[in-house]
């Protein structure tokens, strides 16, 4: 089992798998023009259903019965394995809603655009990472912000 984040790098690689490989939007072009639009929507529905269908995964195993290891250990190491497992599509529960979110924002035309500076958030950052709503350097002193406030 891979670690959370990773999981959720691997279902967003999937995701851009299942879209049109001929096309990835470039810096070449207008920024958020109409097929940047159709390309990160389309890559936010596919993010989406891959982590319900991994979710669903995860429910019909769960429904197959219960943990069941004759020997105490192999016990304990399956209930931490679904302890593990259960955070991830916690997780993914929350992310689902960051990707709705981004999904609005695309209806707003606000999509692409930092939500502190509403500088460009650039291309690479939203093909890595399409929820983001901010740029790098406002994320960066955001969390700066964060951490003085929690060491406060």
């Amino acid at each position: 089992m891979g670690s959370p984040k990773s999981d959720d790098i691997d279902i967003l690689e999937k995701a851009k798998r299942m879209l049109a490989p001929d096309y990835v939007p470039s810096e070449d072009e207008e920024y958020m023009n109409e097929r940047h639009q159709a390309y990160f929507r389309m890559l936010l529905i596919e993010w989406k259903r891959s982590i319900h269908s991994a979710a669903g995964q995860t429910l019909q195993s769960l429904q197959d019965g219960p943990i069941r290891e004759a020997d105490l250990n192999d016990r304990a190491s399956s209930e931490t394995d679904w302890g593990i497992e259960l955070r991830t599509r916690d997780r993914q529960r929350k992310l689902i809603a960051k990707i709705d979110a981004a999904l609005h924002r695309l209806d707003e035309g606000e999509y692409g655009y930092c939500e502190v500076t509403g500088d460009p958030i650039g291309l690479k950052r939203l093909i890595a990472r399409p929820v983001a709503t901010m740029t790098v350097e406002a994320q960066e002193a955001h969390e700066r912000r964060e951490k003085v406030s929690r060491d406060d």
